[in-house]
């Protein structure tokens, strides 16, 4: 789960580093917009690393399993092409908002990056539950919002660290309420699944699932939205930045490994039971 919330984040640190580049908001330094290219890079790339090396904890890569099958799954080849505007943007960005092929490959990345975690979300719920799809409807949406989310407070890590900023992105505010109500967002939807999933499944809850999913709540909201207030007013409060995005990621991880095990619990339920004695 880990490897996946990594993945989240990296592919919403491209949508959202591709908008601002073709809009002309971001940064004009080269380095600048290449740090946080590099590093959601690194954060997409970890999952195929560990299913390369065939690791236990990633035994397939967008349901492809590497070294098995031969052939990739059409999910992991969108995956793969999501490379190539990441790579040809890194060699194009120079700084200038009147270069057009620098917006249209960063738009190119945009739709790369939401497309691969559309289909990723759709191919994760069809594997899980391929007869019970319905149960967990709102995970694309839930898939998107954590990635823009994640990605987001990565993002204002680099932007943290970064001081030739442009006006637009200078400004600490604006950002800080846009990640706060994306908080909000996801934490609604996330709300509505596991609603849905507890009023379809005939199983009585785990002890301590409360608890863990309250804890997890924390980590994914509460610290990242109270550091994300601190850091424009405390003496280095950008040391804080770093900080809100590694509790989303460890309490991401942490909700992702909850449902997954609810999910699971669901499953072999509508397996072991007749149809009719279910819900």
């Amino acid at each position: 789960m880990l490897l996946e919330v990594l993945a989240l984040c990296g592919y919403g640190l491209w949508m959202l580093l591709g908008l601002a580049l073709a809009l002309g908001l971001y940064s004009s330094g080269r380095g600048d917009a290449l740090v946080p290219l590099a590093l959601g890079c690194v954060f997409v790339s970890a999952g195929l690393l560990a299913a390369c090396l065939r690791l236990r904890v990633m035994s397939e890569w967008h349901g492809w399993q590497i070294g098995r099958t031969q052939r990739p799954t059409r999910e992991a080849l969108l995956a793969l092409a999501t490379y190539f505007p990441m790579l040809a943007l890194g060699g194009l960005v120079r700084g200038d908002e009147n270069f057009w092929t620098m917006r249209l490959v960063s738009m190119t990345l945009v739709l790369c990056s939401l497309s691969c975690l559309i289909t990723s979300a759709y191919g994760y719920r069809t594997r899980r539950l391929a007869a019970q799809a319905g149960v967990a409807a709102q995970l694309p949406v839930s898939r998107l919002l954590s990635a823009w989310y994640g990605g987001g407070l990565w993002l204002w890590v680099c932007l943290a660290f970064q001081t030739d900023l442009t006006s637009a992105m200078a400004e600490p505010w604006p950002w800080a309420i846009g990640l706060l109500l994306m908080a909000m967002l996801l934490g609604l939807v996330d709300g509505v699944g596991w609603q849905s999933l507890r009023g379809a499944s005939p199983l009585p809850r785990p002890k301590g699932l409360q608890l863990r999913r309250f804890l997890a709540a924390a980590l994914i909201c509460a610290v990242p939205c109270l550091s994300l207030l601190l850091v424009p007013v405390l003496p280095g409060g950008r040391w804080l930045a770093p900080c809100a995005a590694g509790a989303y990621v460890l309490g991401k991880s942490m909700e992702l490994w909850l449902y997954d095990f609810a999910l699971t619990r669901f499953r072999d339920a509508r397996l072991a039971a007749p149809e009719t004695e279910l819900p």
